[in-house]
């Protein structure tokens, strides 16, 4: 009997695969570099660098690596101590931890900077709390304030990395280390820490890397304290008259190799410090006890890192929403609920944004999840070549600052030559929410595919049934956790959109994300915070209803 090789079946659908990933992702960042080295016409290869050379953007692509690099150093001193207490001491039963550790990195940066700013600002919280406070305002409006607002945010990322990495670190090396007289301090400087170093790079250049393509902390507190970098430059050139494509793209262009330079360092370094410590024998964990003063600091530390993390902006954010005149500030009787009744009254301009974000996320979580499945299926059909390349580009966008990929899809869709008049319409703001969030569905649910046991399809080849019987019946069913969490993330991340919406909404349509912007920037702080506060709440239901649904795998 001739059978088929699932290797080398539907060879259409690994063409169509790598086809759409070729116009989704790969197209405009094409687009964006053709148009950065021929800013007159002509082929200049250094014209990116001319560019930035030739004028005060120099400045600004300084203060881009600065600000990572501070950020990197700021995240480190917040992420490491909290590693080592839910990795290596007793306090890592705190399970809980885990979870509300990931809420600074799940909150919006723009709201969570937001939040800062109404707490710090003069007359603001901190002040009308603690009226001796008023000297700090000056210093925390500078560069210092901001790394500290970013390190806050994305000090989950390079715990989670360090934290995972410390587990699978047995307690045999630290007692070998004890054995032969080394002290706690010697046994972390000489073995632990190279043993982490690994993974610590690559969190460290991830977190880099996701700084220098922010976006929203720079909009917000950066453009107040005059601290401006790439992200914030390539905005203001695309949004602001008059419009600058060939400054843009050219600050896009540096942006764009700067980040992938440092995806591969991260690659390198990892591979040249990888070291194997779980062995066939298992990892044998033993957890350091805390007494005393030592139990009192650890959970000192926890308390304050939650609260400067979470509680602050969150505390800024609700009772802004809740006040009646900023001006009475924190006094009895300034609280009220009539913002939100304002902001979800029929027909209010709010109410059409929340409906706004809620419909354009819908769709594309929807269309993310589909072409993620279809995607998914041709990477575990395809041969060698393909499953690499499809991967590969399927990734990008995770890879890719948005601001660069929302610029190159601007260019690509609103070229003279484009058949489909997509540009300035719904349809491409939900095109460019896939694009950017079609990473998370093609991971999710190639996981999910990754587990499923071949054999079962063989079984249902053996008691007749057709390849597509098989995949509507068999694997379909058994992927559906992995296409709800897939869902879920975009549908979140869509939501909350800010750069993506700014630069790609029509004029007269606005989304949760810019309304708080744009209500912020105004000075209608109320409105702005109650829009941020529903925002999240409402993607918190999400998450829970997702769950609950399976999107756990569970």
């Amino acid at each position: 009997m001739k059978t088929t090789s699932a290797k080398t079946a539907l060879p259409w659908g690994m063409a169509l695969a790598l086809i759409l990933l070729a116009v989704l992702v790969l197209m405009p960042l094409v687009f964006i570099l053709m148009e950065s080295v021929k800013p007159d016409g002509r082929w200049n290869p250094l014209a990116p660098l001319n560019v930035i050379a030739q004028s005060d953007l120099s400045a600004v692509f300084v203060n881009s690596l600065l600000l990572g690099f501070w950020v990197v150093l700021g995240a480190s001193l917040l992420a490491l101590p909290m590693a080592f207490l839910t990795a290596k001491t007793e306090l890592s039963r705190h399970r809980w931890l885990d979870v509300v550790l990931i809420i600074p990195f799940m909150t919006p940066p723009y709201i969570g900077s937001m939040g800062w700013m109404l707490f710090m600002e003069r007359r603001g919280f901190l002040e009308q709390l603690l009226p001796s406070s008023e000297a700090l305002t000056p210093y925390f409006f500078s560069l210092a304030g901001m790394v500290a607002i970013m390190s806050l945010h994305l000090y989950p990322f390079l715990y989670l990395i360090l934290r995972n990495a410390m587990r699978r670190i047995g307690a045999g090396y630290e007692e070998a280390g004890a054995v032969y007289g080394g002290g706690f301090a010697y046994r972390f400087r000489r073995i632990l820490m190279p043993l982490l170093l690994g993974s610590y790079a690559m969190g460290a250049l991830l977190v880099f890397v996701k700084t220098i393509a922010e976006f929203g902390t720079p909009a917000t507190f950066g453009r107040k304290i005059g601290y401006y970098v790439l992200t914030s430059e390539i905005h203001r050139f695309t949004s602001s008259w008059p419009i600058d494509f060939g400054k843009a793209t050219a600050l896009a262009s540096v942006l764009l190799t700067t980040c992938l330079l440092f995806w591969y360092i991260q690659n390198v370094i990892s591979r040249r410090y990888d070291y194997q410590t779980v062995g066939g024998k298992g990892a044998r964990l033993v957890l350091m006890p805390l007494k005393g003063w030592k139990r009192a600091l650890a959970w000192l530390y926890i308390l304050l890192l939650l609260g400067a993390s979470i509680g602050i902006p969150y505390f800024s954010v609700i009772v802004a929403s809740l006040q009646k005149l900023r001006g009475d500030g924190l006094s009895a009787g300034n609280f009220t609920l009539a913002h939100y009744s304002k902001l979800l009254e029929p027909g209010s301009p709010g109410l059409d944004a929340l409906l706004n974000s809620l419909w354009l996320a819908l769709a594309a979580a929807t269309i993310a999840m589909l072409i993620g499945l279809f995607l998914s299926l041709q990477i575990k059909r395809a041969n060698r070549l393909g499953e690499r390349l499809t991967d590969i580009f399927s990734l990008l966008p995770n890879t890719v600052p948005g601001i660069v990929t929302v610029v190159g899809l601007i260019l690509l869709w609103n070229a003279p030559w484009m058949p489909v008049p997509l540009y300035n319409t719904y349809g491409m703001v939900v095109l460019t929410y896939v694009v950017l969030f079609l990473p998370y569905s093609v991971q999710y649910v190639k996981a999910a595919y990754g587990q499923i046991d071949g054999s079962l399809a063989s079984a249902s080849r053996v008691c007749g049934g057709t390849p597509w019987y098989t995949v509507r019946r068999v694997v379909l069913p058994l992927l559906v956790p992995g296409m709800l969490a897939g869902w879920m993330m975009t549908f979140t991340i869509s939501i909350r959109e800010l750069v993506a919406s700014l630069l790609i909404l029509p004029p007269s349509m606005k989304v949760s994300a810019t309304y708080i912007f744009s209500q912020f920037e105004q000075g209608e702080v109320s409105m702005g915070m109650a829009m941020a506060v529903v925002s999240v709440g409402l993607t918190t239901v999400v998450l829970a209803i997702m769950n609950h649904l399976g999107a756990d795998g569970k």
